[in-house]
């Protein structure tokens, strides 16, 4: 059974090299048919070039693929449509990945017991959080991309993170491709394109393998240690949660944005801000600063949607 690694990338030249090169190292107990198809999403540096040498030095383990139109789930949908493997394994262009990753990531997917598969986030061995930053248990930070769930293999209860995921790509035939209205692109880092494909399948009854032996290593670059990068972060994924949700139904003739924006205008808005200012701890004081910022967000994209003439829908979502 084949398997296909997507890639998507846009001007990241120099850690889009170091990427490929880890998946190059790739090995495997037994022989396996495998690819990389490198979606290139209209990049303005030497990504093609990057790309070309690795397609020289490894014929016919690499591939470039162009897509114009902006978006990260464009380029996703893009490459999904031309992959020729039936099991689709996703990394991102600035990651680290372990020499047996793509075997240990896929090697529950190759019957029908599985719909999909994640693994292990882990930041790099030199990354150190500030003080106001905590990165493990209640008040843990998802921005940063680390996802994990301990050392022991089963059934995965949430969707698994872009950068460490893999699905048979019959799902992407039955459910539709990766949204696009989500996932970020020029001008707007709303996000939850994956995360948002992976609570489709888990609403439909499909099962997820959490396998930990499946080891990304995520960079945390220094502007992304910042306050301000945090609460830009938390708006837009308030925005893009609003979206995923869509408009909802009417509620006595009260279209349903109007009560979702009183609601959290008050109630929900009160509660946040007074966990923010009452909390000592500046872990967990910073933790809920982020989500009165998150609601805010929720706030704005239910105000935009009251503008709208129709709910988000299916058509939204990339065809595969």
């Amino acid at each position: 059974m084949k398997i296909s690694v997507i890639l998507c990338t846009y001007n990241r030249c120099q850690s889009l090299a170091k990427a490929l090169d880890g998946v190059a190292a790739q090995t495997f107990q037994e022989p396996v048919d495998w690819e990389v198809l490198v979606v290139d999403n209209n990049s303005r540096d030497e990504t093609r070039e990057v790309v070309d040498d690795f397609c020289r030095r490894y014929p016919g383990r690499f591939r470039y693929l162009f897509e114009p139109e902006p978006g990260k789930s464009h380029a996703l949908n893009a490459g999904i449509r031309d992959a020729r493997g039936e099991i689709l394994a996703f990394m991102d262009d600035d990651v680290m990945i372990e020499p047996t990753w793509l075997q240990n990531l896929t090697a529950a997917l190759h019957n029908s017991e599985w719909a999909g598969s994640g693994g292990r986030i882990l930041p790099e061995q030199t990354f150190s959080p500030p003080r106001w930053l905590s990165v493990e248990g209640r008040y843990a930070m998802p921005t940063l991309v680390f996802f994990d769930r301990g050392l022991e293999a089963r059934p995965l209860v949430e969707p698994p993170y872009g950068t460490n995921m893999a699905f048979r790509k019959q799902m992407f035939e039955k459910y539709g491709g990766f949204r696009i209205d989500l996932g970020p692109r020029p001008g707007s880092e709303i996000r939850n394109e994956d995360t948002e494909f992976g609570r489709r399948l888990l609403a439909a009854g499909e099962r997820f393998r959490y396998e930990p032996s499946a080891i990304v290593y995520h960079p945390t670059p220094e502007h992304r240690i910042r306050k301000d990068y945090f609460l830009k972060w938390w708006f837009d994924f308030g925005r893009a949660s609003v979206r995923e949700w869509g408009r909802g139904p009417s509620v006595l003739g009260i279209p349903r944005p109007y009560l979702n924006i009183l609601k959290l205008g008050t109630i929900a808005m009160a509660r946040e801000m007074g966990r923010w200012l009452l909390s000592l701890n500046p872990q967990r004081r910073f933790y809920y600063k982020c989500w009165v910022w998150m609601t805010a967000g929720q706030i704005k994209e239910y105000s935009r949607l009251l503008g709208t003439t129709s709910s988000i829908s299916a058509k939204k979502w990339g065809g595969s």
